[in-house]
């Protein structure tokens, strides 16, 4: 009896734990397949978003009374929309983007506001290094560039108790190489401001209506960093006296000239924002950009005079390591004569090449007449090379 009772016994441990390994099992599958489930419904949405159609980007131009709005499409012309369900109308203001959907009549999300790249690559969010005391022969442009645009800037109260508006925007003009772009640089390093350097070349844009958009983009990005420089170089690039007939590409740029100008006239003289511009031809600009309230103080950059050559001279040479035995700095700014800052600036560097290859670790003046006379070489080779295209 005993020996059957042990051998029940063990049939009974045995099969508690064939169902104890069995239940381990059932466990690790559920489990399984529970990841299993997740990894597909996974797949399912991958797959969905790969063959869902892609969305349409527009701007909302007008909220109409009976929840439709306008739209400006980036696909097409002006569209009038309905809001898909779980839209807000409330939500939705004129310059807003929002995603259309395929067929571009439905608004079915409202986008986040976003800067454009090429906008916000304009910025230069570290400030210049630049100083007024590294821009040589420009004492009297330095002053009155102080004057009309740092003075506002640091102490507007002193204005508008005089009741007097300062210009809205200074235009620096001459010939190139002046150091036009430098003192806009050391404005703005003065006045501990945002600096913004446009190319003007960069508001002509392919599409119509895209050039006048980032006008207006830039100017609220300063707005928004202020107190700001807006430096827009080669202004004459979009800036040319208007023609009444001419190219799509030609009426495009009358279209962002014109959105400049608007600009130009939407913001007070006193506002943290200050607008510099620089052109090496003058004479071309349209005289809406230079009447009173826009670009009305003009700055001439003429090429350096003696004393002015002598003083960027020092400037450069102050950070060469220069033998100064015999060095006579008047001699060398005599022969610069018709050189501009720029020219200048590389006569230094090639004399310091110069020195590399004779393997010297001290700049000679001998060293300052050959690179001047390679730098008249190369003038020479520009001249005659920009004459015979004239005449070609």
């Amino acid at each position: 009896m005993s020996g059957e009772l042990d051998l029940s016994r063990d049939n009974t441990n045995s099969d508690e734990q064939i169902i104890k390994i069995l239940e381990e099992k059932i466990k690790a599958l559920q489990i399984e397949a529970e990841s299993l489930r997740k990894e597909l419904n996974y797949y399912k949405s991958e797959l969905e978003k790969l063959l869902s159609p892609p969305l349409i980007e527009a701007v909302v131009l007008d909220v109409l009374n009976n929840n439709r709005v306008i739209v400006r499409s980036t696909s097409g012309p002006n569209l009038v929309v309905n809001l898909s369900n779980g839209i807000d109308i409330s939500n939705i203001k004129p310059g807003s983007s929002v995603a259309l959907n395929q067929r571009g009549s439905t608004i079915v999300e409202i986008l986040p506001n976003r800067e454009d790249p090429l906008v916000k690559s304009m910025e230069i969010v570290e400030k210049p290094s630049v100083k007024y005391s590294d821009i040589g022969g420009l004492e009297k442009q330095i002053q009155e560039l102080r004057e009309v645009v740092e003075l506002p800037l640091k102490n507007p109260a002193i204005f508008k108790e005089l009741g007097v508006q300062p210009p809205k925007g200074v235009l620096l003009f001459g010939p190139p190489g002046t150091g036009k772009t430098m003192l806009a640089k050391a404005v703005a390093t003065e006045s501990n401001s945002t600096f913004i350097h446009v190319v003007a070349s960069e508001f002509a844009q392919k599409f119509v209506g895209e050039g006048a958009r980032i006008v207006r983009e830039v100017f609220e990005l300063a707005k928004k960093k202020a107190p700001s420089i807006v430096f827009i170089d080669e202004i004459d690039a979009i800036g040319a006296k208007r023609v009444d007939l001419g190219t799509s590409g030609e009426r495009e740029i009358q279209r962002t000239l014109m959105q400049l100008l608007s600009e130009l006239d939407g913001f007070q003289p006193l506002d943290n924002v200050k607008i510099i511009a620089a052109t090496n031809r003058v004479d071309i600009l349209d005289p809406a950009l230079l009447r009173p309230g826009r670009f009305d103080r003009l700055i001439e950059i003429p090429l350096p005079d003696l004393k002015a050559r002598k003083d960027i001279l020092q400037i450069y040479i102050k950070k060469m390591k220069v033998r100064l035995d015999n060095f006579d700095i008047d001699k060398i700014a005599r022969y610069t004569e018709g050189f501009s800052g720029a020219d200048i600036r590389n006569i230094c560097t090639e004399a310091g090449y110069i020195a590399i290859r004779e393997g010297r670790r001290e700049i000679y003046v001998d060293d300052f007449i050959k690179a001047i006379n390679r730098v008249n070489e190369n003038r020479k080779k520009e001249e005659y090379k920009s004459r015979e295209e004239k005449y070609a």
